[in-house]
């Protein structure tokens, strides 16, 4: 049984339906690539594992650890090992990064019954994921997000996932607007966080950051379904071919 299970996912926005009978399921211990041009629902997929309140599922189901979650609420989802680093990461004026990083630390501690981590233990184990990032010390008493670079942002969720050693992670579009060296940073940090514990989904209609992070499956969007799945070799297939020869099949075997 898979950690993260999608069956027949139906999802609508504001009585549009985006996902059309969605199916997939990602382990611990996995990277999955989830690919496809844009509007075919990458995002709102991910949205909707981490329960945005703005979409509604219409029919089909979601699972996690066993534990059917399709109407559980977000915080619920994040408490049970679920994480998300954002397109388009939100500045929160007034809570310093290292505010930020202990109370989302704490409330996972809190789940799991455990008492508060000790504010020397925190400071360490901020300390040493902020230098995995490239992080300076001093973004830790800066307010989360407000006045960085979107290569900025991106590490900060990087940094967040360190923090919170969740069970399965979703980056959407965690490459967006980065340039080369941000890109390579987050890369890094991807990659040294992967292992046996931790299951993640990289959502991307770009091939480099693939490049980078070797997914083991790869998954192809096409209008609310996932038309196409296959290995690593499917990435240079989409970058000699693009995506106009999926349209094509979908098209000819509709």
């Amino acid at each position: 049984m898979s950690d993260l299970e999608i069956r027949n996912l139906h999802v609508s926005a504001e009585d549009k339906a985006i996902l059309k009978g969605l199916d997939l399921e990602v382990s611990k211990g996995e990277i999955h690539a989830l690919m496809g041009p844009n509007g075919s629902g990458k995002s709102t997929l991910a949205n909707a594992i981490m329960g945005h309140p703005s979409l509604e599922v219409t029919d089909g189901e979601i699972r996690f650890g066993g534990e059917e979650i399709t109407e559980e609420p977000p915080e619920d989802r994040a408490r049970a090992g679920l994480f998300m680093a954002f397109q388009y990461p939100v500045a929160i004026p007034g809570v310093t990064v290292a505010k930020y990083l202990r109370m989302a630390v704490n409330a996972h501690r809190e789940a799991r019954g455990e008492l508060e981590i000790k504010l020397k233990d925190f400071r360490k184990d901020a300390e040493a994921a902020m230098e995995l990032m490239n992080i300076p010390r001093e973004f830790s008493s800066r307010y989360l997000n407000e006045g960085f670079s979107g290569g900025e942002k991106k590490r900060m969720e990087i940094l967040q996932l360190a923090m919170l050693r969740p069970e399965l992670a979703v980056l959407d579009e965690t490459d967006s607007g980065l340039d080369i060296d941000a890109l390579r940073t987050v890369a890094e940090g991807v990659n040294k966080f992967a292992g046996p514990d931790l299951g993640i989904l990289i959502i991307t209609h770009y091939q480099r950051i693939l490049h980078l992070v070797k997914p083991d499956f790869v998954h192809v969007m096409f209008d609310g379904r996932i038309v196409k799945e296959g290995g690593p070799e499917l990435v240079e297939t989409l970058e000699e071919r693009g995506y106009g020869w999926i349209r094509e099949e979908v098209e000819a075997a509709a």
